[in-house]
């Protein structure tokens, strides 16, 4: 039988950006974007707050866009600070890039197994609400209730085993199968 896991976020992630305020290197956002017109150039920011000083930073979404060309959805969700909104532009690999960010998502996010047995064979599937990096031995630890260590040996054994490599951190889904 297939086991369902859900990697859900569960806030936004912190912001790994050197502060010019203070030697920091950490931001918040809280999901608030700084809109700004000028006649028919629109230029909308991210505002995050520094984990050390308090002051604030702009990330950089849209500059110097036609005010024509955004949709008017978007643009209103701008307006209403949505920080669903926040959290899929935090993701976007350009908007990341622009500004020079990383994000950090320890303790931002959550891993939902649905079900509480824990049976000799298992095969699950593994799906990310969010691209949130995580190493998929974590993943296994925490869902099955077994420490990272143990995760290892039955890798090695070949007592858990995935099409997709164990080791390193990963982002998308993925299934593996675990032979107690």
């Amino acid at each position: 039988m297939l086991e369902n896991w859900v990697v859900v976020p569960t806030c936004l992630p912190v912001v790994l950006r050197r502060c010019h305020a203070c030697a920091s290197g950490r931001f918040r956002a809280n999901g608030k974007f700084r809109v700004n017109a000028n006649h028919k150039l629109l230029d909308v920011w991210l505002l995050v707050r520094c984990t050390g000083c308090g002051d604030t930073a702009k990330l950089t979404i849209l500059e110097r866009v036609n005010v024509r060309s955004v949709r008017p959805e978007l643009l209103n969700r701008l307006h209403e600070n949505d920080p669903a909104l926040a959290a899929h532009l935090l993701q976007d690999p350009a908007v990341r890039r622009r500004n020079r960010i990383a994000l950090d998502w320890e303790g931002a996010w959550c891993l939902d197994t649905g079900s509480s047995d824990a049976p000799d064979f298992r095969d699950v599937s593994v799906r990310f609400a969010a691209r949130i990096p995580v190493r998929p031995v974590r993943l296994i630890a925490e869902g099955c209730g077994l420490s990272r260590g143990e995760v290892e040996r039955l890798i090695e054994e070949g007592k858990v085993v995935s099409a997709v490599r164990l080791t390193g951190k990963v982002s998308g889904d993925f299934t593996f199968t675990l032979k107690r």
